[in-house]
């Protein structure tokens, strides 16, 4: 069933099989990587999960080391080096949220891509696993966002899914024109599913370095539920980490984000609930 959200600024939203809704503070922040179908290939391993057996997940690299923290996973689909690609975008487009303080620091406007084929059990946001959920990024959506981002008070834009480093036709031309037009006095996020391992090995598709360069802060890793935990910042499970990329670029290994700082006591749910309620409708 198809619905259609209206924006403040008019621009109309089309959201098919729902819609998915701003992450809950913390808690959820990164349940984010499901996926779209994946064709089983000859090698693969089987991992089918001990809570779903609904939907299976697969190694596709089983002889792979050092994938980075918690890979492999038997909540999630592994990729082997080069396996997905931008090719399986459609240049969709889920959700674009202004002027939010959940998705990273500061307040952000946040993008949100279809398609992600990581499939992870829990994710929050499995109604945009479909790579044509949503509807087809333009113009009109990109002014807006130039527009938002211009605004003094905003600090940057963060890209999330769906999977970004698969929607680099649409992610990268962005970065780079926000680059061209603010500089780094825009900073811009990103939450993926891969891991920053899997991310520099050789085989991988170039495009996907490309879109690194552009990005400041990136939340890496898959949502594994058996590693959740609410008083996470910015992670929805404890083999994700939130990676300083430049630094990360520059000395070849992974830099922490010197701003890291974890909850030491429990953030009721109701916060979560409230902070949805507020935020309403796509804008």
């Amino acid at each position: 069933m198809n619905r259609r959200v209206v924006s403040a600024r008019g621009i109309t939203l089309l959201f098919r099989n729902g819609a998915p809704h701003g992450a809950k503070p913390y808690e959820d922040a990164h349940a984010r990587c499901g996926a779209h179908s994946v064709e089983a290939q000859e090698q693969e391993v089987h991992m089918t999960s001990s809570v779903s057996t609904s939907i299976r997940r697969h190694d596709f690299a089983p002889t792979d080391a050092n994938r980075g923290p918690g890979i492999p996973t038997i909540r999630a689909n592994n990729p082997k080096a080069g396996q997905w690609t931008n090719a399986m975008s459609h240049n969709m487009v889920a959700d674009y949220k202004r002027f939010l303080m959940t998705d990273g620091e500061g307040i952000r406007c946040s993008l949100y891509v279809s398609g992600c084929p990581f499939r992870c059990e829990g994710c929050y946001n499995s109604s945009i696993w479909d790579f044509q959920a949503g509807h087809e990024y333009n113009d009109r959506l990109e002014a807006q966002i130039m527009d938002d981002l211009s605004l003094s008070y905003v600090q940057g834009i963060t890209f999330l899914g769906g999977e970004p480093l698969l929607n680099t036709g649409v992610l990268l031309p962005l970065a780079r024109r926000i680059r061209e037009r603010f500089g780094h006095e825009k900073d811009i996020w990103c939450w993926t599913g891969y891991t920053w391992e899997e991310l520099m090995r050789d085989g991988e598709s170039p495009d996907k370095r490309e879109l690194l360069e552009q990005i400041d802060v990136l939340v890496d890793g898959r949502y594994i539920k058996d590693l959740h935990d609410s008083l996470l910042q910015f992670r929805g499970s404890s083999n994700q980490r939130i990676i300083d990329v430049p630094r990360s670029l520059e000395r070849g290994e992974v830099v922490i984000w010197p701003k890291l700082h974890d909850q030491i006591r429990f953030i009721p749910e109701i916060y979560g609930k409230d902070r949805s309620a507020g935020e309403g409708a796509a804008s």
